[in-house]
């Protein structure tokens, strides 16, 4: 007789007892054993356990559940890891059409690995490689097929030279359509904007200075976002500094870039926005757009209708991902990592 752990009733602990038949195969004169589809990977326990502990985990830390379950926690780490299995089974490979590529910090060290989403489903689909570079981004595409390869059609992305070379090989996804993402164009703006607070700030000297010094933020935010507080300090501001004005003023235009759904009138947009720079003395602005205008086609693209994908979800993901790395304070299993990155958007089941 064997034992196996169950689903609890109340505070009372349930086991099932069962006998496991052993038969003798005639052909090969090999002593094989019954298998029980209820049973988890591990034998001592249920699978409907199993994925209870699963469930509990996704909410709980390891520590947490392995306390109230009277488990030891590399016990409740296999139940879970099991669990997300099957999710991941219960899925099925995607046949993504519009994908989103970033890459995760995965420990000190510039250690990164690289995660594709699917834009259309809401969910990552790829966790891997070694690194950041072109090499690991083939890695995806041998993955998917070239099948599936080519039925994608927009691949959105930081500025990475590696990922883009990478997309517009021959047997990955030429035919798609490289989209770059809002979030690191407007990163790079919000940089220069902070220089040319930096230069205004190394500029002046003495009195002068207390007008800009501890509005970092308040430069960098949106006007809409601001505080009565932090508007009235910026308009004291602009006051004493004319050029910071113009630097924040087009900084707020540009956003505008991204309400366009005709590449035409946004090229007409950016090229007012760029002439505005004439005679400012704005020397990043005029990096950043000169940065803007090598990248143009993959910011464009984005005007079209069919284009219009959530931008921000990568992002998102890479925020939800630094939240289970932070709970784990630390995952040293990169496989448990990848099990989690690639569930964390799965119903439960």
């Amino acid at each position: 007789m064997r034992q196996a752990r169950d689903l609890s009733c109340g505070d009372t602990r349930v086991y099932l007892e069962f006998e496991v038949r052993r038969v003798k195969c005639p052909q090969c004169d090999a002593v094989k054993q019954e298998k029980l589809p209820w049973l988890a990977d591990n034998p001592f326990y249920t699978k409907r356990f199993a994925f209870y502990v699963g469930r509990r985990c996704r909410s709980s830390p390891i520590r947490d559940v392995a306390r109230e379950l009277r488990l030891d926690w590399k016990t409740v780490k296999s139940l879970e890891m099991e669990y997300m299995r099957e999710q991941l089974r219960r899925a099925g490979t995607p046949t993504p059409i519009e994908i989103g590529v970033d890459e995760i910090s995965i420990r000190k060290g510039h250690t990164y690995r690289i995660v594709v989403s699917d834009l259309a489903r809401g969910r990552p689909i790829w966790f891997g490689g070694h690194d950041r570079s072109e090499a690991s981004m083939d890695l995806f595409y041998a993955w998917l097929g070239p099948r599936k390869c080519r039925k994608i059609r927009l691949v959105l992305m930081d500025m990475s030279k590696a990922f883009r070379a990478s997309t517009l090989k021959v047997g990955h996804a030429p035919q798609a359509g490289i989209l770059y993402d809002k979030w690191h164009v407007l990163n790079h703006l919000g940089e220069a904007m902070d220089k040319v607070r930096k230069s205004e700030y190394a500029r002046l000297s003495g009195h002068d200075r207390r007008f800009i010094k501890g509005h970092r933020y308040t430069l960098l935010s949106h006007w809409e976002n601001l505080s009565l507080e932090g508007k009235e300090a910026l308009q004291l501001l602009f006051k004493a500094n004319r050029r910071l004005n113009k630097a924040y003023l087009l900084k707020e235009s540009f956003d505008q870039l991204w309400d366009y759904w005709s590449p035409g009138w946004a090229r007409r947009f950016f090229d007012q926005w760029k002439a505005a720079l004439r005679w400012q003395r704005l020397k990043p602005f005029e990096k950043f757009a000169r940065m803007v205008e090598s990248h143009w086609p993959g910011i464009a693209l984005y005007c079209l209708a069919g284009n219009k994908v959530a931008m921000g979800f990568v992002e998102g993901l890479n925020n939800k991902i630094r939240v289970i790395q932070r709970r784990a304070y630390g995952l040293r299993d990169e496989e448990y990592l990848r099990l989690k990155v690639l569930t964390c958007m799965l119903r439960e089941i």
